[in-house]
């Protein structure tokens, strides 16, 4: 083990402390380290999802660091040892942060011996990061007025700079800086009014859902622009989570939905940025879908949900002209939770489903990257022939499996959708699966688990919007905050509306690690 000295005690006595705090050691860690593996890969029903399952590492985490702390106190050898792996492992710091440099003079600076004058010949450097604590100030503007004392009447003033919230207490970078709290990190507004009380500063949850909501509606033209540019890609995808929503007639919540459009052809160097819009609506119903989409006619990449079937229906007067590209992994799930549903008993047909689809991944794995015709040549090389073999087995397996079983039910889920699963074979730009916007789906999962609701179907609607444009620069490598007071501060000075896309997040200069040259003091 690492963390043994170089010398055992040589007292039976002391061996046999040293060997009780060992075992003792050792049993802590190892129930740390059930408690992980439970959490991580236990049985499907005691599974923590990703969010919740951060938690218990985290917690886990420290148990270890305050065991190794209390050690540490107790065993200098092991404290210098631990110190020196730390110097070793920890990294490097950004260039892009500020350096304060800190230097240590000795005391005395003559020569203890001749008492002359010390001279430098090299110097030890260490690095620690420090942070500043969120600093509030006041931005006091004074407008001087001018006179003239030879002509009577004569006053110049500097024209009132235009405001978002005009009369309000806020600049745009402080309202950014809510939105940003609030749709991107997940804090709901009361706990801000709270930490906003600890600097003694007194503003209600209710002042903050005002600029909150005003900025929503300044913002809203970059959502509708946002929204058609994304529209007129050749490739979108689609999916919906319900979304509780207060419903003060009846006391309680009904479910509504948010409906996102992602894009993100970065898998295959393609030429449009990423983007993702949300939008609110009080159903999943086809309807639903076909307002969001209204017009689209390229590719529309989403699971089996009967709704995308039926907005694409020939029958329909108001039909989209798309295609539906089904997803390979809402197919695979199907045989993860037939085969976590039976352990320990042996479920083979699933087994072998899920091994023939992992090897149509590892073949897209193979191509992650490259443009969309040498992906388009290695699917039809490598993958069609995986993907014929699957039909077929498919169809020989269906014909010796109880009709009414789960696994019966899986595979003709997939041969039902199998023109739409195959697709991604004939076309470069389409993804296996529909993991962008799924993993675009879980900040707006994770801000309803903190809020619990949203107020009113309006409230979810700015909700869509604000947290679209914000997923948008994270997606870009954007910072959300910076952006959005750069953005704030352009729409009230009256931006004109032709040059909306000069503001969209893929055309900022502030990128995740850029700093802001209007925070400096």
């Amino acid at each position: 083990m690492s963390d043994l000295p170089d010398e055992l005690p040589s007292d039976p006595a002391e061996l046999r402390v040293f060997a009780a705090a060992l075992l003792d050691r050792c049993a802590r860690l190892e129930r740390l380290l059930k408690l992980a593996k439970d959490a991580q890969f236990g049985r499907s029903s005691e599974k923590l999802d990703a969010d919740q399952l951060q938690l218990v590492l985290e917690d886990i985490e420290e148990a270890v660091a305050a065991l190794e702390a209390a050690e540490d106190r107790a065993n200098p050898r092991t404290c210098e040892k631990r110190t020196a792996e730390r110097r070793t492992n920890r990294g490097q710091l950004p260039e892009h942060l500020p350096r304060i440099v800190e230097i240590l003079i000795p005391a005395e600076t003559c020569c203890p011996s001749c008492k002359g004058d010390l001279f430098e010949i090299g110097h030890d450097e260490s690095q620690r990061l420090d942070v500043v604590p969120a600093q509030y100030r006041v931005i006091v503007t004074r407008r001087p007025k001018l006179a003239c004392r030879a002509c009577h009447g004569v006053v110049l003033q500097h024209a009132a700079p235009e405001r978002l919230i005009r009369g309000g207490l806020p600049t745009e970078r402080l309202v950014a800086h809510v939105i940003d709290a609030k749709y991107h990190w997940h804090l709901p507004l009361y706990r801000q009014a709270q930490m906003l009380a600890t600097h003694g500063i007194a503003i209600d949850r209710s002042t903050l859902a005002f600029w909150v909501g005003y900025a929503a509606q300044e913002l809203k033209p970059l959502w509708h622009r946002l929204r058609q540019l994304l529209l007129a890609s050749s490739k979108l995808c689609v999916d919906e989570t319900p979304a509780p929503v207060l419903d003060p007639g009846r006391g309680r919540t009904k479910t509504g939905y948010f409906w996102a459009l992602s894009r993100d052809d970065r898998p295959w160097a393609g030429p449009d940025p990423p983007g993702v819009v949300y939008a609110y609506a009080p159903g999943r119903g086809a309807v639903h879908g076909l307002q969001l989409l209204e017009g689209y006619r390229g590719i529309i990449h989403c699971d089996g949900y009967q709704a995308y079937k039926t907005m694409t229906r020939e029958t329909r007067v108001d039909a989209l002209s798309g295609t539906l590209a089904f997803c390979w992994s809402h197919l695979r799930r199907q045989f993860v939770k037939i085969e976590r549903e039976v352990a320990p008993a042996p479920a083979p047909v699933a087994r072998e489903a899920l091994e023939r689809i992992a090897q149509l991944y590892a073949v897209e794995k193979a191509l992650r990257g490259r443009s969309d015709a040498e992906r388009r040549a290695g699917r039809q090389a490598h993958a069609r022939p995986l993907a014929t073999a699957l039909k077929q087995w498919f169809e020989a397996k269906l014909d010796h499996l109880a009709q009414k079983s789960d696994t019966a039910k899986a595979l003709r889920y997939a041969l039902r959708h199998w023109d739409g699963l195959t697709l991604y074979l004939d076309d470069g730009r389409i993804e296996m699966d529909t993991n962008a916007v799924e993993r675009a789906m879980r900040p707006i999962k994770l801000n309803a688990k903190n809020s619990l609701f949203a107020g009113c179907d309006e409230g979810a609607e700015n909700w869509a919007v604000l947290a679209s444009l914000i997923e948008t620069c994270k997606l870009n490598g954007v910072s959300a905050e910076h952006w959005l007071a750069d953005v704030l501060a352009k729409l009230v000075n009256g931006w004109p509306a032709a040059r909306l896309d000069e503001l969209l997040p893929w055309a900022s200069i502030y990128t995740m690690h850029a700093h802001d040259p209007r925070l400096a003091a």
